[in-house]
């Protein structure tokens, strides 16, 4: 355990309201220029450094980098302010986003109502990178799936492996600085640099929970913020972990339907049952005998990513389909972008730093026994034992406590069936927004529900209100719709298929 972490325990007792939130003093304005090299981006997407205190309790000591990006409104004259997006993670580079999120199809009037403003969270890409120097195995970071309490003592014995290779990195004095609340400090400067007395925000997965400490840290500096595929109020924590589990349970059943249909094609099965019996079938065997390093921990975690998406059901039929001939499939995750290390460090960084995780094996075991039962097709793996249960020191400051105190200009927006934010995490993330917030409920299986490829009516509340700043009075349910994935032009495709693979890592 390094010395650096230690000093950390002494500050342990730091409430979240410690820190001013007038902290992000005004900056000078922002020198646009070209992106870094490795954003594909045309000249009309620009870049800038802002230099962000790294403890936000000395604001005058030692200052790290956060790299923005603009997209800037496409008619100045209608220009009402800026739009920041977080894609998720935590993690998630952010740059490039605003350009994709526009490539999809947002429309002209939302592109002229706004500049949009993306962001590389401290500690990720361009922003002071982080690195906990992981071996590629351990990059993947989500826990094997475990059949036994033995298999539980083993996770541990891995996870505990990641902890101590954080702790021994150089990165180590900056890891216990990189969490949500101070990211959410980050996005204050950013919004004080841009001279902008309050900012609009999009926040999709992790970004749901970044954008509602935001309003909760910021309230009078909020204008409209959506909320799309909502994790629940505690954040990414062990609840947040085994939720996966649950959203798997959820949205599994879209793609046995689906795959049933189209047995004729695919061969896993003429009913929906008959397709579940194949995934377990599958990760069965490949327990026993992987194939071409593929086990069966990483067969139920391949097969769960790849259900965030609709549009990826054919790869994963196709993955299924090569398994059952005993042949090595194409890769189950996304390509890599270059910068898992520092993805993954901060990701570890934020999952330890913003909650206090259970140190006991026991409570894993006792976890991973009853989500095994319950949610048998992920259960094992994200009830088990994660590295924050090995974390060298407790977080810094207690999480952000969301409440019904400040304006009432959120809009949350939820799949019934998210494989990754299932709805049971939204709900109590609405239910803490109280009177701040409404919530778009929408009858449909993903990741995502403010891509306009998907459902209309979910898209149209996000869009209505981001451009007109109309918000359902009261809560709402769109009904699902028969063309849920619409076709896409070339650029629309490229642009998805970016998102998805991005949502997929994490």
């Amino acid at each position: 355990m390094r010395k650096q972490l230690l000093v950390v325990l002494a500050a342990a007792a730091l409430t979240a309201t410690a820190v001013p939130a007038s902290a992000a003093s005004a900056k000078p304005a922002v020198n646009w220029g070209a992106c870094p090299a490795d954003v594909a981006a045309p000249p009309q997407l620009q870049c800038a450094s802002l230099e962000v205190p790294l403890d936000y309790r000395n604001p005058d000591g030692k200052k790290i980098i956060v790299e923005i990006s603009r997209l800037p409104s496409t008619d100045p004259a209608k220009r009402r302010g800026v739009l920041l997006f977080n894609p998720g993670g935590p993690g998630g580079p952010g740059l490039a986003f605003p350009l994709t999120w526009a490539n999809l199809g947002a429309p002209a009037s939302l592109l002229a109502e706004y500049d949009l403003i993306g962001f590389d969270p401290r500690g990720v890409g361009h922003s002071t990178p982080v690195s906990c120097d992981l071996s590629p195995e351990q990059l993947l970071l989500a826990p094997k799936y475990a059949h036994n309490r033995e298999e539980v003592v083993q996770a541990s014995a891995a996870a505990k492996q990641i902890a101590q290779k954080c702790a021994n990195s150089a990165s180590a004095p900056i890891l216990p600085y990189i969490t949500t609340a101070n990211t959410a400090r980050d996005m204050d400067q950013i919004r004080a640099a841009l001279g902008e007395s309050k900012i609009s925000y999009f926040g999709l997965s992790y970004g749901t929970y970044l954008g509602g400490v935001y309003a909760s840290l910021f309230p009078d500096q909020t204008d409209r913020v959506v909320l799309d595929s909502v994790v629940g109020p505690t954040g990414v924590d062990v609840t947040t972990a085994r939720r996966l589990a649950e959203g798997m349970h959820d949205r599994f059943p879209d793609f046995a339907k689906w795959a049933a249909v189209r047995n004729s094609i695919y061969g896993l099965g003429a009913t929906p049952a008959e397709v579940t019996a194949t995934f377990f079938k599958l990760a069965d065997r490949l327990d026993q005998h992987p194939i071409a390093g593929l086990d069966g921990s990483l067969f139920r975690l391949g097969t769960h990513s790849l259900t965030y998406q609709t549009l990826t059901f054919p790869k994963l039929a196709q993955t299924w389909q090569a398994l059952l001939d005993n042949q090595a499939p194409g890769p189950l995750q996304p390509p890599a972008t270059g910068s898992e290390q520092s993805q993954r460090g901060t990701m570890i960084s934020i999952l330890c730093g913003d909650n206090a995780w259970p140190r006991s094996i026991s409570t894993y075991q006792r976890n991973v026994a009853h989500d095994r039962a319950e949610f048998p097709m992920l259960g094992g793996a994200e009830a088990n034992v994660w590295p924050c249960a090995h974390w060298a020191a407790q977080p810094l400051e207690p999480p952000v406590q969301f409440s019904d105190q400040g304006p009432s200009n959120l809009l949350l927006v939820q799949n019934l069936r998210d494989p990754a934010t299932p709805l049971s995490g939204a709900l109590e993330t609405r239910e803490a927004f109280g009177s701040r917030a409404r919530m778009v409920t929408v009858d449909q299986g993903g990741h995502g529900v403010g891509l306009p490829y998907l459902n209309s009516c979910g898209f149209a509340a996000v869009t209505d209100y981001l451009v007109h700043g109309t918000r359902p009075e009261a809560d709402k349910f769109c009904g699902a719709e028969a063309n849920a994935t619409r076709s896409l032009t070339p650029q629309q495709q490229q642009a998805a298929d970016k998102i998805a693979d991005q949502l997929r890592q994490y």
